[in-house]
C-alpha cells in the first residue's frame, strides 16, 4: 500500500523587492542565508532539469530536480529524495506586495519512506514546527538581504 503525501503552506513577508527576493532561493542563493547548506551542482543552475545534492544536519544526502522555474512570475519548484525518509515538492511563491517588499510562500509535499520517514514527515510538517521554520526564514533571508544592501554601500 503507498502512502499518501502531506503538505504544509507557510509564508512571509520580506522588506524588500521581488528582483531581491526571488535570488534567495535558488540553490546557490540558499548559501546567503541558511546555514550549512552546501549544494553540490550536479547539472545546470536554475533552469527546470538542474539538479544538484545537499547533505543535511545529520548528515542524510538529499538530491534536489528543479521541475519549474520562472523567476518572472517569482516561482520555483524543486522534487526531492531525502535519502532512505522521504520523497517530495518544494514549492516557492514570491510575489510582490501591495504595500511594498515581497511576499513568499513556501508549500513542502512529504511522503515518508518507512516508518522513520513517515515519522520525520510528521514532525516536519506539524503546525508549529512549520510555523517556526517560517519565521527562521524570515529572520534568515531578512538578514542576507540587510548584509546584501550594507555590502552595496547603502
Amino acid at each position: 500500500m503507498s502512502n499518501t503525501p502531506a503538505s504544509r503552506v507557510g509564508s512571509f513577508h520580506l522588506d524588500a523587492p521581488l528582483a531581491q527576493v526571488f535570488p534567495l532561493f535558488t540553490a546557490e542563493g540558499e548559501r546567503a542565508w541558511a546555514a550549512g547548506w552546501e549544494p553540490e551542482m550536479l547539472s545546470g543552475a536554475e533552469a527546470r532539469g538542474s539538479s544538484f545534492r545537499t547533505r543535511g544536519h545529520d548528515d542524510r544526502e538529499t538530491t534536489w530536480i528543479v521541475i519549474d522555474y520562472r523567476p518572472e512570475d517569482g516561482r520555483v519548484s524543486y522534487a526531492r529524495l531525502a535519502q532512505d525518509s522521504n520523497i517530495g515538492l518544494v514549492d516557492v511563491v514570491c510575489s510582490a506586495a501591495a504595500s511594498g517588499g515581497t511576499d513568499v510562500r513556501v508549500r513542502y509535499t512529504l511522503t515518508g519512506l518507512g516508518a522513520p520517514g513517515r515519522k520525520f514527515v510528521r514532525g516536519f510538517l506539524e503546525e508549529d514546527h512549520y510555523r517556526a521554520m517560517m519565521e527562521e526564514w524570515r529572520s534568515a533571508t531578512s538578514a542576507a538581504l540587510a548584509r546584501k544592501h550594507a555590502g552595496e554601500g547603502g
